[in-house]
């Protein structure tokens, strides 16, 4: 998987490429948590290159929520797909995300 890294003043947008599925997440989780630490948690992830997700894809994002909640963030998902937020709902995790209609409100939400 594709990850693009941007910077926005403070904030670090990660812009994964690819479905999240059990070959990537691993992979998407690391880069996640490890971009929150050096951010002090100011990450945004831009969704709109992820076109669907499984159920290890699912958990990584269930998992990464659930860790930044700990330290009293939430993981902010910006443009994300129908197909993202219908499974997110579907499975009751819909509530547990910050969602923004695309990156630059994504970012201004840390003001």
């Amino acid at each position: 998987m594709d990850i693009q890294e941007q910077q926005q003043g403070a904030v670090t947008v990660l812009k994964p490429a690819g479905p999240l599925t059990q070959t990537d997440a691993d992979q998407f989780r690391a880069r996640l948590l490890e971009v929150s630490l050096q951010t002090l948690g100011r990450v945004v992830v831009d969704a709109s290159a992820i076109p669907y997700l499984d159920s290890h894809g699912l958990e990584t994002l269930v998992d990464l929520t659930e860790s930044l909640a700990q330290s009293g963030r939430v993981l902010k998902l910006c443009a994300s797909g129908e197909t993202l937020r219908e499974v997110l709902d579907l499975t009751g995790w819909g509530d547990a995300f910050e969602y923004f209609a695309d990156v630059n409100s994504g970012v201004r939400s840390f003001l």
